[in-house]
């Protein structure tokens, strides 16, 4: 069974079946099986398959990462491997056979003590790993075809703990895997050997030590000479530097690689090695012999921009020029460089020219700049034209050589004219030159290319570019007196950055700007969009300062200084909109939102509150002259919204003082009443009977609502005849009548009961619309100053009355109404010689009339 099951897991692994941990286990099983079954008196061919099994099930372990249980199985091969000997030993009969079955088991036990040596290495014990592989390599005279394995797997010792950064043990295994090596060339090829030095010379170089250099040296050197190969000279080369070896032997260095007709692409490496460890007089010198040794190599271009690189980087000006000059005429001449490289000299020449830029050296960056352009001019098939021409007009610019700088961007914007930095600097060049339409198209143009997607304009991948050229177009433009661009400039600047302190700074900087002359402009279209603009960048302000909330990008003391800033800008701006309501109720929205990020003092509340008063009023406004009952429904909604909020924004200033004088309550229970009325709220009655009780209400305000009864669509006539009639029960009350407030209200009174001279029974008795007017004609007998039209007024009233009474055949009634126009006629001052004539003979008619039909004066009523 055991067998069998050995046999399945081989089966399975080789189908793929199992993995090599879950074979591990199965050979485990199978192999503990086997020994199970044996014992001291078990046949030969058992104690060799129990051998076997656990050689193979130990190094299975070992393959799989556990070495722990490996040794178990590796010590049980050894012990088999004893009980084998003597076995063989008893039955040899003569030397020749112990010879062989010595050699037998000397095959196996050499494995034994390599797989116990692999176990030990992944375990870290080293000592033991020496001890089981010296004593296979005393056993490699007896079995030399084992040399080229023992031999890689010194190797791999090597390699593993070098891993592990154990350069002591690397080294000696390293050193194992070289001796071992040597022992068998026709197994081990010199390639080998040189790769086993050149690790050994690795691992001495990283041990760090300078005791250490000279080991690595000579392993370097070994390796060179088993088997030359680029990488050994290279790593001769560091291993020279490292150790910090006078410049005599790194000349002798590189003049061996000469000798040996490395590549140039190698010697070339070997030169940048030497100028990175700052050997800059071997590094020049080698440079030197490279490009004379290889002058006739079609590749000889990359050592001269090497060798240009390297002299300009350390200042080496006149000679990189010759150096450059040398290209030019190879250019010309025929020997030109490959696409590649030139791609490769601008980038040098154009750092050159940017270090020179950085230093404010501008003359000179235009000087490296120049030599780029020669290059132009024989390959024009380099689309960075464009962008060299821009850095040229950069430095013209700040040479102050405008002319030569337009000329520059001309070529530029010929050439792309879709990339934002060609239009920042034609921007530029309009700014200088005063013309504030080219610098609006550009900068309206830059914007477009904003919008674009980045897969469209590489340069958008990188957000901040733009952004901050639109910050630096702003101040440019600042600088040069051009204020309208300037506030275009930010405005963009606002729409486009992800930073809020960046656009809230950007837009404070753009309401100075337009704030100023947008308040002395006359109503206009043109103030119309100023203000819409300024109102969309008040919202953007608004929504960055809610972000840096959120993002906590802002501390709260920060956050409430711009909001304050923001909110007073909103007021004003709401202040100036003049006729324009809508408008108006939006920046006053605006207000009172930006106040909210603020300290809810007494200051911030009273603005609240009057902001919210505001857009209700507008609302109201609006909801009057709609146009539709749907928008006029939209309307007094959004207005009763205002008025809950400022309601409760007023509850809590008033407790912040005394605020008795603030008519907002007033005006909160009549923009309330009017939205209520005009909406036939069902609701109405009831929320008057709570202002019916209010103490504090003045006459002003029921003649206010009495008024908003009546408004249309609005129709509670009752309401204004309640509201009326508490308004002049006020003014009766006050010690001193106010005449004239009290002929108005009493107008009011009486046209609501007697509208068109038609008496409204249905809202009050006929007796007392008679006591209102016998009211009003003892207030005239009474007081002086009362108006002589609203006299004039009562007494008409009541003389259309008498003549309907005296149409309805109400003849008692007709004289009754008729008598109260004469006595209101004798009151009348100068009109009254206008009327009293007129109205006497007509009431003497009226009288004649009366008379003749006395019979019928009982059947009145």
């Amino acid at each position: 069974m055991a067998v069998n099951l050995w046999n399945w897991a081989v089966t399975k692994r080789v189908d793929l079946v199992i993995n090599e941990e879950q074979k591990a286990k199965l050979w485990y099983v199978a192999c503990k099986l086997v020994c199970m079954c044996g014992g001291s008196a078990a046949s030969e061919e058992a104690i060799r398959r129990q051998i076997l099994m656990n050689m193979k099930t130990g190094k299975g372990w070992v393959d799989v990462g556990n070495a722990v249980i490996a040794d178990e199985f590796f010590q049980a091969a050894m012990a088999g491997l004893e009980q084998l000997y003597v076995k063989l030993m008893q039955r040899s009969s003569t030397e020749i056979h112990m010879a062989l079955h010595k050699i037998a088991m000397e095959r196996d036990l050499f494995k034994v003590l390599s797989y116990q040596a692999e176990a030990a290495v992944a375990q870290g014990d080293f000592h033991r790993a020496y001890t089981c592989t010296l004593r296979c390599k005393d056993m490699l005279m007896r079995f030399p075809k084992m040399t080229g394995y023992l031999h890689i797997l010194c190797y791999n010792f090597g390699v593993e703990t070098h891993k592990q950064n154990k350069y002591e043990e690397s080294s000696f295994w390293l050193s194992q895997s070289y001796d071992i090596g040597k022992m068998d060339k026709n197994s081990v090829g010199p390639e080998m050997l040189a790769k086993v030095l050149r690790l050994l010379a690795t691992a001495y170089v990283d041990w760090d030590d300078q005791e250490y250099y000279d080991k690595a040296l000579s392993a370097i050197n070994l390796a060179n000479k088993e088997h030359l190969n680029p990488s050994g000279l290279f790593f001769k080369m560091k291993i020279l530097l490292k150790s910090e070896r006078a410049n005599e032997e790194l000349l002798e260095a590189v003049m061996e690689i000469l000798h040996l007709d490395m590549s140039l692409d190698f010697c070339l490496n070997v030169a940048k090695l030497l100028m990175d460890h700052e050997r800059e007089s071997v590094g020049f010198y080698f440079m030197k012999i490279i490009c004379e040794h290889f002058k006739s190599s079609e590749n000889i271009g990359k050592a001269l921009l090497l060798y240009i690189d390297m002299l300009l980087q350390r200042k080496e000006e006149l000679l990189a020029k010759e150096k450059i000059d040398e290209i030019i005429i190879g250019q010309r001449t025929g020997r030109q460089l490959t696409t590649e490289l030139v791609v490769c000299l601008h980038n040098i020449l154009w750092k050159k020219a940017a270090r020179s830029f950085e230093v404010q050296n501008y003359a000179d960056a235009l000087n490296w700049y120049y030599y780029s352009l020669r290059f132009y001019a024989t390959d024009r098939t380099d689309l960075d034209l464009a962008k060299l021409r821009r850095n040229m007009a950069s430095c013209y610019l700040h040479l102050k050589q405008l002319d030569k700088a337009k000329e520059a961007v001309i070529e530029a914007e010929q050439r792309d004219p879709t990339n934002i930095f060609t239009q920042f600097y034609v921007f530029k060049i309009a700014v200088l030159e005063g013309n504030s339409g080219r610098a609006l198209q550009a900068i309206t143009t830059l914007e477009k290319l904003l919008e674009e997607d980045p897969k469209e304009n590489e340069l958008l991948t990188d957000r901040d570019s733009p952004v901050m050229l639109l910050s630096i177009a702003a101040h440019f433009a600042l600088e040069n007196g051009q204020q309208i661009v300037a506030g275009k400039a930010l405005e963009y600047l606002a729409q486009y950055s992800e930073d809020p302190q960046q656009v809230l700074t950007a837009l404070k900087c753009l309401f100075c700007l337009v704030f100023p002359r947008v308040s002395q402009m006359p109503e206009s279209e043109n103030k119309k969009k100023e203000m819409d603009r300024l109102l969309t960048c008040l919202n953007t302000a608004l929504q960055k300062l809610g972000q840096s909330l959120n993002g906590e990008a802002l501390n709260s003391d920060s956050r409430a200084k711009e909001a304050h800033w923001f909110r007073k800008i909103a007021w004003n701006l709401a202040v100036q909109c003049g006729k324009d309501l809508v408008t108006m109720r939006e920046f006053f929205i605006l207000s009172y939102k930006l106040s909210q990020f603020c300290p809810s003092d007494q200051v911030i509340l009273i603005a609240q509150k009057t902001c919210l008063l505001m857009a209700a009023a507008v609302d109201l406004e609006q909801g009057r002259k709609a146009s539709t009952a749907f928008e006029q429904t939209r309307l007094l909604n959004r207005a009763l919204e205002q008025i809950h909020k400022c309601r409760h924004t007023w509850n809590l200033l008033k407790e912040t003082g005394d605020f008795s004088s603030d008519p907002c309550e007033t005006l909160l229970l009549l923009y309330e009443f009017e939205v209520k009325a005009k909406m036939n709220d069902p609701l109405l009655d009831s929320f008057l009977e709570s202002v019916w009780e209010l103490p504090h209400l003045e006459s002003k305000t029921f003649e206010t609502i009495a008024s908003l009864a009546v408004e249309m669509p609005a129709h509670y006539p009752s309401i204004a005849l309640k509201a009326l009639k508490e308004a002049l029960l006020l003014y009766k009350k006050k010690e001193s009548i106010d005449v004239l407030k009290y002929s108005k209200c009493m107008h009011n009174l009486i046209n609501l009961l007697v509208p068109d001279g038609v008496p409204s029974t249905e809202l009050c008795p006929l007796e007392e619309v008679w006591g209102y007017f016998e009211d009003a004609l003892s207030l005239i007998s009474h007081t002086k100053g009362y108006p002589e039209t609203e006299i004039l007024w009562l007494m008409i009233k009541s003389w259309n009355t008498g003549i309907f009474m005296y149409g309805r055949n109400k003849y008692v009634s007709a004289e009754k109404w008729c008598g109260l126009a004469l006595r209101f006629l004798d009151r009348l001052g100068s009109l009254k010689r206008s009327y009293e004539t007129q109205m006497n003979i007509l009431y003497s008619e009226l009288v004649e009339a009366l008379d003749r039909k006395k019979g019928s004066l009982f059947n009145e009523e």
